[in-house]
């Protein structure tokens, strides 16, 4: 098992690292304090080719592998959470229906344009009682087979980038009876009639994210823009929140290394009792249960990536991988990410002392970043459901193919 990074991903790293550190950290704070929108840092992501790491070649995309799009996360989640959210809501989940499920027209249409950072993607599903319960939806679309088109009614929230986004993939269902069977998703443009924008989400933490309302009064949108057939949409839901999830691991092992790399530097410059108070045991013992949970959350990161890769690769032999999927190593990789990410950022506050509790220093923002790891994309309390649903299913499909060798021993 290599556990070493490709030559390829190692420069990526240094050049993101550097672009973040010096495009990026120097404005976080002032970002987080206004709630400000980081759309001038946008802008330069997306001149680099950040803004189509997801997408294909074919459509003028960088088509980074997941490993490598942990890594620019990761970096970018370490000098500013918010930018990295944003830059992940459009990159990833942002496009995911669109790149694996779009007509040939809807891709050629849209994928170049976003992946250029001309177009801003936006992912909406959330609503007042469709979260975690996400066949609950409620925003219904009704086809008129006459005009060919769809009515949508409804009120989305939480809509990352949505005040700005320039394209939307909306879940939507054509009846709310039918639960998940019903979950369409369309493409909506901003200037679409009957779409308003409602208030933004005052924030604990990624306060420059911009998570709105999104309000649909009789919106008309063509069938052209649906993506995938009828009632198709929970399955591409749940794939999106799949390569998602890896990215949300990303963004809060970036959090916690920075918290990390901050709390060293401080205890090696505090002074107290006549020496620094990195030469104490009890500060010893917080650094290194904070580094080994760093690196643990880095790994599993890591392999639910490199695990995506490899399904990708594989992905023409379908009958081999039928029951293959990196569902668990996703659901893994993000639980332990986030909450180790929420509890070395609290430690680093501790560390500090005083000053971790000031607006001045950097920790406390850290520490209001991490938490929401743990909510988006699936509360931690998802995710153990989803691990454990995993793990019981895997077991079954071991057992009825041990069942079946036996039988054909006989």
């Amino acid at each position: 098992m290599d556990f070493n990074l490709t030559k390829e991903q190692l420069e990526l790293r240094a050049i993101i690292r550097a672009f973040a550190q010096k495009e990026i950290a120097p404005y976080a704070a002032e970002l987080d304090r206004k709630a400000k929108f980081p759309a001038e840092i946008l802008k330069k992501l997306a001149a680099l080719g950040y803004f189509g790491m997801c997408i294909s070649k074919e459509f003028i995309g960088l088509e980074l592998d997941a490993v490598s799009q942990c890594i620019v996360i990761e970096e970018v989640s370490k000098a500013c959470a918010s930018t990295a959210c944003c830059l992940a809501a459009h990159a990833s989940i942002g496009t995911f229906a669109l790149r694996n499920y779009g007509t040939a027209a809807q891709k050629q249409k849209y994928l170049p344009i976003l992946a250029s950072g001309e177009m801003l993607a936006c992912f909406s599903l959330t609503e007042t009682n469709a979260g975690s319960d996400a066949a609950n939806i409620q925003t219904i679309s009704v086809k008129d087979q006459k005009e060919n088109n769809y009515t949508i009614n409804g009120h989305k929230i939480f809509a990352t980038n949505g005040r700005y986004a320039d394209m939307i993939t909306l879940a939507t269902t054509i009846n709310p009876e039918l639960k998940h069977k019903g979950v369409t998703l369309f493409l909506i443009e901003k200037d679409m009639q009957g779409l308003k924008i409602g208030k933004s989400a005052d924030k604990l933490g990624l306060r420059a994210t911009d998570n709105c309302e999104l309000f649909f009064e009789n919106a008309k949108v063509s069938a052209e823009n649906r993506i995938g057939d009828e009632g198709e949409g929970f399955k591409i839901l749940m794939e999106a929140l799949d390569e998602s999830r890896i990215l949300i691991a990303a963004q809060a092992v970036g959090i916690a290394q920075q918290a990390l790399e901050l709390s060293i530097e401080h205890c090696k410059n505090r002074m107290q009792f006549g020496k620094q108070i990195s030469d104490f045991q009890a500060t010893q013992f917080k650094l290194a249960d904070m580094a080994t949970g760093l690196e643990a959350a880095r790994i599993l990161m890591y392999k639910a990536a490199a695990l995506k890769d490899e399904l990708a690769d594989k992905k023409d032999d379908k009958e081999k991988n039928a029951d293959k999927s990196f569902t668990k190593e996703a659901a893994q990789a993000k639980l332990f990410a986030s909450e180790i990410a929420s509890k070395i950022t609290i430690e680093a506050i501790q560390l500090h002392g005083g000053k971790g509790y000031l607006r001045d220093y950097p920790v406390e923002r850290l520490m209001r970043d991490a938490k929401v790891t743990e909510i988006y994309e699936g509360t931690s309390e998802i995710q153990r459901l989803v691990i454990a649903r995993e793990m019981l299913k895997e077991d079954n499909n071991s057992n009825n193919n041990n069942n079946n060798n036996n039988n054909n021993n006989k």
